[in-house]
């Protein structure tokens, strides 16, 4: 399977490609063409192009949740491409109102107009196999104490608003020949419980060869030092942080686990 980054707050130096505070990734497992999130605007189209992806190849399109810097370039893509042969796969809250601090920050796109372009959407709180060794992990469960303590904004669903813990967070699981990988948005779930989650879905226990993604760490406060702890004893490859992670938190695990650059033109080969 290879990845490779489209979209992230930065790009690998010396290749000149576009950033913005977002995510997306793109995909290749077997005859999967798979796009992970879509960031905030178009930048993850002009960067597919600059690096000779054709993104009319896409097969899939997995959200890792509802916010409108991994949901926002959904719009642009529905007018780049035909998409009526593309499955959409979500967890179900992934379309849900949301504003933080009073501003709007849920997907600009809704389920319906998904719909109207023909994707076909599928919404699930429990996993979903995406490709031979790719699968959506649905809701999360939050086991971990330390990890999704505070919620994020409002939410309105079903016209009930309440306080938005972002239940819809998700991630992709790798499974590979010596071990799993996690593929993640931004972790509002809680970094440790996506895998802790990932894990208890293999048949065996099976060693986490990596993770790539956001964390969503930002300072220095008990989920920061217990997550790295937790990392430090569950991972044994390499760590991929970006997007939503402070330079700090970064500084701090790299003083415990082996941490690689993430930006844009980044690609992971996978086994």
């Amino acid at each position: 399977m290879k990845l490779t980054v489209l979209t992230d707050n930065n790009t690998i130096i010396d290749r000149y490609y576009l950033g913005e505070p977002a995510l997306s990734f793109y995909m290749e497992d077997g005859d999967r063409r798979i796009l992970f999130d879509t960031g905030y605007s178009d930048v993850f189209l002009r960067n597919a192009e600059a690096l000779g992806i054709d993104l009319h190849a896409i097969t899939d399109i997995v959200l890792s949740h509802g916010h409108n810097d991994h949901t926002g370039g959904l719009r642009y893509l529905m007018e780049y491409m035909d998409c009526t042969k593309v499955r959409l796969t979500a967890h179900p809250g992934v379309f849900a109102g949301r504003e933080y601090e009073g501003l709007p920050v849920g997907s600009p796109v809704t389920e319906e107009e998904c719909r109207a372009h023909g994707m076909q959407v599928e919404l699930t709180r429990t996993p979903v196999k995406i490709s031979e060794h790719l699968t959506f992990l649905g809701e999360i469960p939050r086991v971990m104490p330390f990890e999704s303590a505070f919620p994020i904004g409002i939410v309105t669903e079903d016209g009930v608003t309440t306080e938005d813990y972002v239940m819809d967070d998700s991630a992709l699981l790798f499974h590979g020949e010596e071990g799993i990988f996690v593929i993640t948005g931004c972790s509002h779930s809680g970094i440790c419980n996506i895998t802790e989650y990932a894990q208890s879905l293999t048949e065996e226990t099976l060693p986490v060869q990596g993770i790539i993604g956001g964390f969503h760490l930002m300072k220095d406060d008990r989920q920061l030092r217990e997550t790295v702890s937790y990392l430090k004893e569950h991972v044994t490859g390499t760590l991929c942080p970006c997007h939503c992670v402070s330079l700090y938190a970064k500084h701090c695990l790299m003083k415990e686990l082996p941490v690689k650059e993430v930006g844009v033109g980044m690609t992971l080969e996978l086994k």
